[in-house]
């Protein structure tokens, strides 16, 4: 959740000085030398958050199955399988997993340098099993179990633990070499604010899993070098919307000063449209908080402004939902798709799927499928005009499909294939305008819109802001229904708005 809301930094800034529009994307070719380096291709972030779940899931469903192995191994058939061998798995591995998680094993840093990790492997193992045989001996019980299946479960158990974590400290060095684990940083400000930070940043070391990618900086004057602390100063902090366009950003860190109110309003008004971290240096402040009331990279303390909308398992969360729940609806819905195309394809010629690029997460061009509803020779695949009730260029069948969304179920090919969420903001074409101007021109913070995957259907829709936007207040309202999904996102809010948007389809006053 963002620690300060869009709407209302939209007008801070706005009493303290209108924003600079945000600048188009510039071609990679346009770009100063060092700023075109910096802004090359990364490659796709491995979430340290997901990985050590990922690794703690294996570690104790690998030391259950271990467990279970071994009794059939060595005791199936001589002796029954009694709940108390099933209930010793199990304590054995959540207190060995506990050890493990108490001892930090489930850091970026203990995958990689599995020398210092070993030993507290083996403590955390050889405790977890202490643990267990203590309560076996003062429950009376130990005499029930074999004493050849506990050594074997011992031994084999830290075998496997030593291992596992040999093949995954390989992975993770690799991973790491290849800058797969890296947050990508953006530093705002300069000076010497800026390279106390940068120092404080590289003091961290490698496992706080920070890559600087420059410095960004408003200031012109003698005040602004070319270089701060080693980095090139890449533009301005409109720049650095255009660079985040261009290449993943994950964390923008301000070192400015807290007294400098209405610059950083000015600044964060234009990031907030950003999907990234946005974080305040606290590293120079003389003001002091409870250490609770700061985030923190190695021992820099930040305070935190904005957080992405969805980051680490809120990603894979809401991915798996959308493919498996939008797999089971385009096989459910296959043969009213069919009738649809059918339908398309008989009375009228032409295709029967309409091609149209739209904006996606973070303005990326997607190409977006749609049942054909105008005549081909009418197609208007920028948007420029507005579909009106009476509009001569929609055929009688496409005038039906528009009316009940029908048109939109192509899309469920977009969600299969990732450009769309099944819920989300939906994509608006490239010229879209509301009473002749263009969306981003209407709503000041348009584009915080695209902070996430947009989607088949919305809050917004679900709410009757659907259909024509002839006026520059039915755009608003929508981008304020957008903004109040994206910053209350949940996978209980999307089953929500899938179960309400059948009902919301009867609702056809502005859909044509």
């Amino acid at each position: 959740m963002s620690a300060i809301d869009v709407r209302d930094l939209l007008k801070a800034a706005g009493q303290a000085g209108a924003a600079t529009p945000v600048p188009p994307p510039l071609a990679l070719n346009d770009l100063p030398e060092e700023q075109a380096a910096a802004s090359a291709p990364a490659s796709p972030w491995l979430s340290p958050v997901v990985l050590a779940g990922c690794v703690r899931l294996a570690e104790f469903g690998g030391l259950v199955l271990i467990g279970f192995a071994l009794y059939a191994t060595l005791l199936l058939g001589k002796v029954p399988l009694a709940p108390r061998y099933p209930a010793a798995i199990l304590a054995v591995a959540v207190a060995a997993v506990g050890l493990f998680q108490a001892a930090g094993c489930y850091r970026i840093g203990a995958f990689r340098a599995l020398p210092k990790t070993a030993l507290k492997l083996v403590t955390g193992w050889s405790l977890a099993f202490l643990m267990v045989a203590a309560a076996m001996v003062l429950a009376k019980v130990a005499d029930h179990y074999s004493r050849i299946w506990l050594l074997g479960y011992f031994a084999t158990g830290l075998a496997a633990l030593m291992l596992s974590r040999a093949g995954l400290a390989a992975f993770v060095r690799v991973q790491m070499a290849q800058g797969r684990f890296d947050r990508r940083t953006a530093i705002v400000g300069g000076g010497a604010v800026a390279e106390a930070l940068i120092h404080a940043l590289h003091t961290a070391g490698p496992d706080s899993g920070i890559r600087i990618v420059g410095v960004f900086d408003d200031r012109t004057d003698e005040r602004a070098s070319d270089t701060v602390a080693g980095y090139p100063k890449l533009g301005t902090v409109s720049d650095l919307v255009a660079f985040a366009r261009r290449t993943r950003i994950d964390l923008v860190v301000f070192t400015l000063p807290i007294s400098a109110e209405a610059r950083i309003l000015q600044m964060l008004a234009k990031l907030s449209v950003l999907p990234v971290d946005i974080r305040l240096s606290a590293h120079a402040t003389k003001l002091r908080l409870r250490p609770r009331a700061y985030s923190y990279l190695g021992d820099v303390p930040l305070l935190d402004v904005f957080d992405k909308p969805l980051a680490d398992w809120d990603v894979i969360t809401k991915g798996l939902f959308d493919r498996c729940v939008g797999l089971g609806l385009l096989l459910a819905l296959s043969p009213v798709m069919l009738g649809v195309a059918l339908a398309v394809k008989l009375t009228s010629p032409g295709p029967v799927l309409f091609r149209q690029k739209r904006y996606g997460f973070n303005n990326e061009l997607i190409e977006v499928f749609k049942f054909r509803s105008m005549y081909v020779d009418q197609c208007d695949a920028g948007a420029s005009r507005l579909v009106t009730k009476t509009d001569a260029r929609v055929t009688p069948v496409g005038r039906f499909i528009r009316k009940t969304s029908l048109d939109e179920l192509p899309q469920l090919l977009n969600v299969i294939r990732g450009d769309l969420s099944l819920v989300g903001p939906r994509p608006h074409a490239l010229q879209a305008k509301a009473a002749n101007t263009l969306y981003d021109q209407v709503v000041d913070g348009y584009f915080a819109r695209h902070k996430v995957k947009p989607g088949i259907t919305g809050w917004a829709q679900i709410n009757g802001w659907r259909g024509e936007t002839d006026t520059s207040e039915k755009i608003q309202r929508r981008v304020e229904h957008d903004l109040h999904y994206i910053e209350n996102w949940s996978i209980l809010l999307d089953l929500k708005i899938l179960i309400t948007t059948p009902l919301a389809l009867f609702k056809t006053d502005s859909a044509y």
